[in-house]
């Protein structure tokens, strides 16, 4: 425990001298010697919090360059809900159900900014609802096709919400579809139905150009609310398939076999 602390301890003075030091992403940490001796403290215990600090996505460890400021992107947190969400469902928990509802409230919530932010307004307002137009469109011939490509639907949702202006919102909702999509378990059958999905798309960009608040709210419940039943849809039991991740996800490291109750 004590080793423990006295890690987490190094690990807060290194974060407050990135703070302190104003050190942007990418910028060159100082060396493993300065920081043993600002911090006076051994070798072996920089590196301990420096590969700490890396997993977390705070630092970039480039062996043989040197240590640099990370991205501090939201992949950690896509990661850790990835695995949460996929380790509930194993366990019998309706977990891909609680991080639907929590995208649900998100952006529902948001819905009345966007309209303040793009219905019916000139200039740039006008130039991202004609890009959510072409995404929209595109939609409509994929699922004419047979299927929505989840692409397609990803870069939906993020050109609707970049224009708000808010990029950590941006990168928490992109962390929120990302985690959402890469737990593919049977509980995401059956599959959806892509002309359904292309409307309910059109409807929330109608709505908003439309500068409709409480539409834009319905559209995107419905949405929402169409994914809900059919994740309810498909059986109880625990799977009997192994789960499908992304080959980018740590979870996809080791085959995980669902435990019979």
């Amino acid at each position: 425990m004590r080793s423990g602390g006295r890690l987490g301890r190094i690990q807060e003075r290194i974060k407050r001298l990135i703070i302190e030091e104003r050190m942007p992403p990418g910028a060159a940490m100082p060396t493993e010697s300065e920081l043993m001796e600002r911090l006076d403290v051994s070798r072996n215990s920089v590196r301990e919090a420096l590969k700490a600090l890396q997993a977390m996505g705070i630092v970039e460890i480039r062996h043989g360059f040197g240590t640099y400021v990370g991205a501090m992107s939201m992949a950690p947190m896509t990661e850790q809900l990835s695995f949460r969400t996929v380790a509930g469902h194993y366990r019998g928990e309706s977990s891909l159900l609680q991080l639907l509802e929590l995208r649900e409230a998100v952006e529902t919530g948001l819905m009345a900014r966007l309209v303040a932010e793009y219905g019916g307004e000139p200039g740039a307002g006008g130039e991202r609802l004609a890009a959510l137009e072409a995404l929209v469109s595109q939609m409509r011939e994929e699922a004419h096709a047979g299927a929505v490509r989840a692409e397609t639907d990803r870069a939906f949702h993020s050109a609707l919400y970049a224009g708000l202006g808010n990029a950590l919102l941006s990168e928490v909702l992109d962390a929120f579809w990302d985690a959402f999509h890469r737990v593919r378990t049977d509980l995401a059958e059956p599959r959806a139905d892509p002309v359904v999905t292309w409307r309910q798309h059109a409807e929330i960009l109608a709505a908003v150009r439309a500068g409709d608040v409480r539409r834009a709210e319905e559209a995107v419940r419905d949405h929402f609310g169409d994914i809900r039943e059919r994740l309810r849809s498909t059986p109880s039991e625990p799977p009997t398939r192994q789960p499908r991740f992304d080959g980018s996800s740590v979870t996809s490291v080791a085959a995980i076999t669902p435990q019979q109750r």
